[in-house]
């Protein structure tokens, strides 16, 4: 029983170096292959144009409410407890406000995104796919984090982006 178990073991590590052997493993970056394509390009065109609409809207209830701030602020020490009490709540409901809308902002901003590199990253590992069939590699991993070491070759992010060009 022993020598059957350590037969077995042996055959398990001589198939497991063959196929190790045989293998070749790649990595992409997907974050620069995605940016680098004319369709990532154009979606983060298209999001910084959002974003920034957005940032200027926000600004602007950020100055009105330092401005509130000021006034309160200035005002103090004529109003009554009562009036100041009733500034004070109208400009912590505002805060709370401006918060729940920069939070909502933040949302709607990493939705559009997910928008639209959804399609691009669809097709990314289609190419991906693609291009490690035609180039014999068993493996190809996302990104190089947590490699240790790598040759060269192995860095297929380049290969990607114009393959992903010459898609349509």
């Amino acid at each position: 029983m022993r020598k059957m178990i350590i037969a077995a073991t042996v055959f398990m590590m001589t198939v497991a170096a063959q196929a190790a052997e045989n293998s070749k493993v790649g990595f992409v970056d997907m974050q620069k292959a995605i940016q680098a394509t004319s369709a990532g390009k154009k979606a983060k065109a298209e999001l910084e144009t959002e974003f920034n609409k957005k940032k200027k809207d926000l600004e602007k209830k950020e100055a009105d409410l330092k401005k509130m701030g000021e006034d309160l602020e200035k005002k103090k020490s004529v109003l009554s407890e009562d009036a100041l009490g009733k500034k004070q709540a109208e400009f912590q409901e505002e805060m709370i406000k401006y918060r729940d809308i920069v939070g909502k902002s933040q949302m709607e901003i990493q939705k559009k995104e997910r928008e639209l590199t959804a399609p691009i990253l669809t097709k990314m590992k289609t190419v991906i796919g693609k291009l490690a069939k035609d180039k014999g590699y068993t493996l190809v991993l996302e990104n190089n984090q947590g490699v240790l070491y790598s040759t060269p070759d192995s860095d297929l992010t380049d290969e990607v982006i114009k393959a992903y060009e010459k898609e349509k």
